[in-house]
């Protein structure tokens, strides 16, 4: 069972886990942070440009820039992620951007991803023209990454980062370039897949729309209003704007 909101875990559990989790700047405390992200639930962090809420995500992801330092430990299903290379995480990361290769076509961005278990050139198609049709994108393995619309680019992003297997999925406003009715139907896709594979995620977004389609707990971090101008998760309800 997760800890309460806001409370430390006292073992080993199953999906992310923030343990006194600090991020300061020259000295100065960006944002604390201590929780649970269970398995199947998305925790979204909102906060004014500059408040550290991609520094947690670079934190998490093992690429935090050193002029910060950060303390504290995070756990993925009980492995402690913070003394592993960022490429022995199994993290799953969508940008704002699709970052599609663009010297391949659509299929070929999907084959690039899936793990060397799936072995002989006809089953990794398969398997990379399943993940397109699971994401309503069937029939475009073909395609010039160049001819996609915004929507379908984050569908073949999204695809990709999930036949790599992640264990858990880091979203840095991942909808912010899409128009509004895109939006809508890619974030119910992200995290209707999130909640069917299991996995914990981490949204960073400026929406709070956002944070209402992703129905799990809210952190918002901001300058404080006295002391050292520290910023500091508190946990809220995620609501509709």
């Amino acid at each position: 069972m997760a800890n309460p909101p806001g409370s430390a875990p006292t073992g080993p559990v199953d999906g992310l886990t923030f343990q006194g989790v600090e991020i300061s700047l020259a000295g100065r405390r960006l944002l604390s942070l201590d929780r649970v992200v269970a398995p199947g639930e998305t925790l979204t962090v909102m906060g004014p440009s500059g408040s550290g809420k991609s520094t947690l995500f670079a934190f998490v992801a093992g690429f935090l820039d050193p002029a910060f330092t950060a303390r504290g430990r995070i756990a993925l299903n009980g492995t402690d992620l913070t003394k592993l290379a960022p490429q022995r995480r199994h993290l799953g990361l969508v940008f704002q951007d699709a970052l599609l290769f663009p010297h391949m076509s659509v299929g070929e961005n999907l084959l690039f991803a899936l793990p060397p278990g799936i072995r002989g050139g006809n089953a990794r198609q398969a398997a990379a023209e399943a993940m397109l049709a699971e994401v309503g994108l069937a029939g475009l393995f073909s395609r010039d990454p160049a001819t996609l619309s915004g929507g379908q680019a984050a569908r073949v992003a999204l695809a990709r980062t999930l036949l790599a297997e992640p264990r858990a999925l880091l979203l840095d406003e991942p909808f912010s370039r899409l128009d509004q009715a895109l939006r809508a139907a890619t974030r119910d896709l992200v995290f209707a897949r999130i909640r069917e594979r299991n996995i914990p995620a981490i949204l960073v977004t400026h929406d709070p729309a956002d944070a209402a389609a992703a129905g799990g707990d809210l952190v918002v971090i901001g300058e404080a209003e006295a002391g050292e101008g520290e910023t500091v998760g508190a946990p809220t309800a995620a609501t509709a704007p």
